[in-house]
């Protein structure tokens, strides 16, 4: 990884959401991925940073991690940026599970529909989205440098839920083996809750996908 490059993690909310944000050091230009819960405690550390925040980027339209949305696009007076087949979800409280995460509600909409290989951009760093639904219709991966993004398709050890509205298994262990598992194996895996992993570690000990 280049040294320019800043990843930092925050753990927020009850269901523990690594919440993260991505920046070029040098022309301190960055985005946010997952803003679930606590928008001061993002806000916060962004500026302690000293990073200009033009976009935030969402892996997937769940409550947990959508739920400080609002507020921290605001603030930054970012752009939005989301799957396209989970765009709908930001706005409709039963799709997003916000009931199931302790109160209905939802988000304004996207900015800008992501696709595969697209490419979102911090400074001089630039990484390229992954479609890999599964978990939901529309979750994404970003892909750059060394690391992955993967939101709640790829854990350490694990794999994400596919007992929701929308989800579906079969899709999931695709997208990870079609997408995710042929990275190399150095890569570094940015999950949505939990400590970070290698796609050689996931490929050759992940019980799910053996």
């Amino acid at each position: 990884m280049n040294d320019d490059l800043i990843i930092e993690i925050l753990e927020l909310g009850p269901f523990f959401v690594n919440c993260y944000i991505v920046g070029d050091a040098e022309s301190k230009k960055g985005f946010i991925i997952d803003p679930g819960y606590d928008a001061d405690s993002i806000i916060a550390f962004v500026e302690k940073l000293g990073l200009a925040i033009d976009k935030v980027v969402i892996t997937h339209a769940h409550a947990d991690h959508i739920a400080a949305l609002d507020e921290v696009r605001r603030h930054f007076k970012a752009r939005v940026l989301v799957g396209e087949k989970d765009a709908s979800m930001l706005g409709d409280p039963d799709a997003n599970l916000s009931e199931f995460a302790g109160e209905r509600f939802a988000t304004g909409g996207a900015d800008q529909l992501l696709r595969e290989g697209d490419m979102v951009a911090a400074g001089k760093f630039a990484f390229k989205v992954l479609d890999t639904p599964g978990h939901s219709p529309g979750s994404i991966s970003i892909y750059g440098h060394g690391v992955v993004f993967t939101g709640d398709a790829l854990f350490l050890g694990s794999i994400g839920r596919t007992d929701f509205p929308g989800s579906s298994h079969e899709t999931l262990i695709e997208s990870i083996h079609t997408k995710l598992l042929s990275l190399p194996d150095d890569t570094i895996v940015y999950s949505g809750h939990g400590t970070d992993t290698t796609i050689g570690q996931e490929r050759e000990f992940n019980p799910f996908l053996l």
